[in-house]
């Protein structure tokens, strides 16, 4: 029996910063978290990169790099977060770390389902940010509450 040959997509060639600042981000924003509240927190950096290189630039960045680093927008990159630190310092030898590094290379290489339906933005649950404030979620994906078409 012969067998078809099936071509496949070559894959994207990763930038190594990029994925080590999307991993650090889903790290420090989401380590208490299962895989899927880690894939979460990966496909809202990666809807704001889309959504502002659609833009031309939007004030969130270009680039996963920028858009995690963006001040105040994802809290762990903040200088007065008291786990900057940790999260500068973790590496592979951290399980949950080896983790959202596979995860920021799946979000990376566009292969990575995206279970928030285009979410900006997200919460912990327990609390009410004044941007979340009369607006209703789209998606609750484990201890966070993401929405869409924010600013």
């Amino acid at each position: 029996m012969l067998c078809k040959s099936v071509k496949s997509k070559p894959l994207k060639i990763l930038n190594n910063e990029e994925v080590d600042v999307l991993a650090r981000t889903i790290w420090g924003e989401a380590r208490g978290e299962q895989l899927s509240g880690m894939e979460a927190v990966a496909s809202c950096v990666m809807n704001r990169v889309a959504k502002s290189q659609a833009r031309g630039g939007h004030w969130w960045g270009n680039n996963v790099v920028d858009v995690c680093k963006k001040p105040y927008q994802f809290s762990c990159w903040n200088k007065d977060d008291p786990n900057l630190t940790k999260m500068l310092e973790v590496n592979e030898e951290d399980k949950v770390f080896a983790s959202a590094k596979r995860i920021a290379k799946r979000a990376l290489r566009g292969s990575l389902a995206d279970s928030t339906n285009g979410a900006t933005h997200y919460h912990a649950a327990q609390i009410l940010p004044w941007w979340a404030k009369g607006r209703t979620p789209i998606a609750g994906i484990g201890r966070h509450k993401f929405y869409k078409n924010i600013g």
